[in-house]
């Protein structure tokens, strides 16, 4: 079966039951969608771009690692 997907093969297969994490989000920020991982109430930790658009994979402010705030939290 082939899935056509931006989630990884883990995200999707997780190996174990630990391994699902509650603190990651889809979210969209700055009119993109963004896989985050959140990091306290307003901040999240950019993972992924999920985004057709190759100029949003050149823009500095979705780089993976870039830390984003939020004013309500998820």
């Amino acid at each position: 079966m082939i899935l056509y997907t931006p989630l990884s093969s883990y995200d999707i297969y997780p190996t174990e039951e630990t391994s699902l994490n509650n603190n990651q989000h889809v979210i969209s920020y700055g009119g993109r969608k963004l896989y985050v991982k959140q990091t306290s109430a307003h901040n999240f930790e950019v993972l992924q771009v999920m985004s057709t658009d190759p100029a949003d994979f050149l823009n500095d402010n979705f780089q993976p690692g870039t830390i984003l705030s939020l004013k309500e939290p998820l």
